[in-house]
């Protein structure tokens, strides 16, 4: 089959690889219809992600249709359309049971204290082939698979599999509440649905800070109040805008690779962010005191850089994590299937696979108009 594949820092393709298969009673393989490029994937590919293993599949968001299951999967039949959740759970140890499948003791063949295993990841995640191809090993399927209904399509279903639900985590981790006025650093993908759950958990004000203008463009259809941090001082506009108080949660939705204000793209392939505590920094100095902080943005092992004595000194409540997506995704189908919220109207790109590699690319230069891109692979 045709799938994406890592083979160094800045060096991805389009190769042939053997088809997948049932290793264990609890596999499943799917046949994938839609997948999707995520800012995660380029920390893969920058290299701001460490110990990527050659030869590994990228890509954790996917929908598709169930094709043969292994003898312990019961729920699942031939034929049924799932989404896949990014990360990966058994759904029986004390973790999973508790809702934090992004923990799970038995998951990562690391072993339990390895951390959070996910598709298409460094050796530390697994590693576990990924999902930017024609089909799929699904580990702890009756965990990691979740049906779609049929009133729900696979372009909406894909943004389920990661971006929604990641989003969703980083407002509850924020601890979003009635009233709250709330700012989301980051205007990407993950940015425009952390506004969509603010609103959702009942925030007042959202504010939103980014420096593309075609991000900032889409977060005020959503009503959100935008600051554009290459015009002004993102710090001085969000204090004013809060009356010298500041927000009371803050979503960091933008991670290790985030620019410098002012600092123009210089066309340079594979290049890392030149900022990396540039968006913590900000979430410290923005919030106000004794508010609290959802840390979604990706920092790999080994990131220590972050403004504690700042943070001590304003009493702020920190939470940070990878996102639990089989706590999340069932609840937030639901508001698919009810109309609340329309997941595409953040797709800004559909490509074929045998285009995938220049849409990488195109999504690294972070060229205007690029939020999200899905595969449509059948």
């Amino acid at each position: 089959m045709k799938a994406v594949v890592w083979h160094g820092v800045g060096d991805i393709r389009l190769d042939e690889v053997t088809d997948p298969r049932i290793q264990e009673p609890t596999d499943a393989v799917i046949r994938i219809t839609r997948s999707a490029i995520c800012g995660t994937d380029l920390h893969m590919v920058r290299g701001t992600m460490p110990d990527m293993v050659e030869g590994t599949v990228l890509g954790h968001e996917a929908v598709g249709v169930v094709e043969e299951v292994g003898a312990q999967v019961r729920g699942f039949t031939p034929g049924d359309r799932v989404v896949v959740t990014s990360t990966i759970g058994c759904g029986t140890c004390s973790y999973c049971r508790a809702g934090y499948f992004a923990q799970c003791d038995t998951a990562n063949p690391n072993g339990p204290e390895a951390g959070t295993c996910f598709f298409g990841g460094p050796k530390s995640t697994g590693p576990v082939d990924g999902l930017q191809a024609e089909y799929a090993r699904i580990p702890h399927a009756m965990t990691a698979l979740v049906r779609v209904p049929d009133a729900v399509s696979d372009d909406q279903a894909i943004l389920l599999s990661d971006i929604f639900p990641t989003a969703w985590f980083g407002a509850r981790l924020a601890e979003v509440g009635s009233g709250d006025t709330v700012l989301v650093l980051g205007a990407g993908v993950v940015g425009q649905f952390a506004i969509a759950s603010a609103k959702r958990l009942g925030a007042g004000r959202v504010i939103v800070v980014d420096g593309i203008e075609s991000r900032l463009a889409k977060a005020r259809e959503q009503n959100a109040e935008t600051v554009n941090f290459n015009s002004e001082d993102p710090t001085e506009v969000v204090k004013e805008l809060t009356g010298g108080i500041g927000p009371d949660r803050v979503i960091e939705a933008v991670g290790v690779d985030a620019e410098k204000p002012d600092d123009k793209p210089s066309g340079e392939q594979w290049k890392p962010g030149d900022a990396p505590e540039q968006a913590l920094k900000w979430a410290v100095e923005m919030v106000a005191k004794a508010g609290s902080i959802g840390i979604i943005g990706v920092y790999p092992p080994g990131f220590e850089q972050f403004p504690i004595g700042e943070a001590m000194n304003k009493n702020l409540t920190l939470r940070m994590g990878n996102c639990n997506h089989r706590r999340y995704l069932p609840r937030l189908l639901d508001l698919v299937v009810s109309g609340v919220v329309d997941p595409t109207a953040f797709i800004t790109q559909h490509e074929k696979p045998s285009s995938a590699i220049e849409a990488y690319k195109s999504f690294d230069l972070r060229e205007d108009g690029w939020l999200k891109t899905v595969l449509d692979v059948a």
